[in-house]
């Protein structure tokens, strides 16, 4: 296995921080992902490539490994078990370790050395002995959705590191919400399992509601005469228009909620959240003569009260 390079695969530093990591992603993924540049193998590649750094540089434990054992920081653990420091770059191990590796001339050896005598026990088949299972990579992807999408309940097609694969989407994810899809990510080795899939909901609001967890907010015009005589109007929800009762006298800014008529709680069937409604006086325009005449009428009878 060659060594590569994630800090460079992301275009960072090794001063990065967990955020500079995380934004380098994004902005990688976005860019490179098969979605948005279909059949384009370098693309496709280089989605993967962006997809392996970051799952070693993404999660704290896997960049420790890395930045201390490099191409071979899967075998961290086997490593630190053994007693071998790389910067040492010498065994500590027990006096039983010490005469396995007599083949490289005792205890003082080299990294690589190391390597290709770790390879031989653990998968590379020179050996015949037992080969250790290996767990495969989890793998990360964002999916983007907008809000009355994430309504319903519904299935959807995605690509991940080259695989199409079908996933049901729950009714209610959240924007930032991450899902593990359990084994769809890299293959494990020796017959160990598979990875997981992390999939980042991105939600976009291309409505006219604002969303807060499972509650929704909306302004809804209303007419100075329903607002002044009460009446009734029609009001669009996310499960269809609702009619209800405006009172007389309503003033502009007064909040109505509307009990269930809400966001779906997330994995919660049957359960919703609330619809806060703001009602905005809408003031007539381009009024005739006649209206015009009424209002001043009206205007000099409340000013004699």
């Amino acid at each position: 296995m060659d060594y590569i390079d994630y800090y460079k695969t992301l275009g960072i530093t090794k001063s990065a921080t967990e955020a500079d990591i995380k934004k380098a992603y994004r902005k990688l993924a976005r860019k490179h992902h098969p979605d948005l540049n279909p059949n384009d193998k370098e693309a496709e590649k280089k989605f993967k490539e962006i997809n392996e750094a970051n799952e070693v540089l993404g999660n704290p434990e896997n960049r420790k490994k890395y930045d201390k054992y490099g191409k071979d920081w899967q075998h961290a653990d086997e490593f630190e078990k053994a007693g071998y420091n790389p910067n040492q770059q010498q065994y500590s191990g027990r006096q039983q370790a010490s005469q396995d590796f007599s083949g490289f001339g005792g205890s003082n050896f080299s990294e690589n050395d190391f390597s290709d005598f770790f390879n031989s026990m653990y998968g590379s088949g020179r050996s015949s002995g037992r080969q250790s299972k290996y767990r495969g990579q989890d793998f990360n992807a964002e999916l983007q959705l907008d809000l009355a999408s994430a309504y319903t309940t519904h299935k959807q097609n995605l690509t991940v590191n080259g695989k199409n694969i079908r996933i049901t989407i729950p009714a209610g994810v959240e924007n930032g919400q991450i899902i593990k899809i359990p084994g769809h990510g890299g293959l494990g080795a020796n017959g160990g399992p598979n990875g997981d899939l992390y999939i980042t909901f991105l939600i976009e609001n291309n409505s006219d509601f604002k969303r807060e967890g499972n509650n929704l907010y909306a302004d809804v015009d209303l007419d100075l005469y329903t607002a002044i005589l009460g009446g009734e109007i029609n009001i669009k929800t996310f499960d269809g228009k609702v009619k209800i009762k405006v009172p007389a006298e309503t003033q502009t800014g007064t909040k109505v909620k509307l009990k269930g008529k809400g966001f779906p709680v997330y994995k919660k069937e049957s359960q919703f959240g609330d619809l806060f409604i703001t009602y905005k006086l809408k003031i007539p325009t381009q009024l005739s003569e006649r209206e015009k005449e009424l209002f001043q009428e009206l205007s000099k009878i409340r000013n004699h009260e």
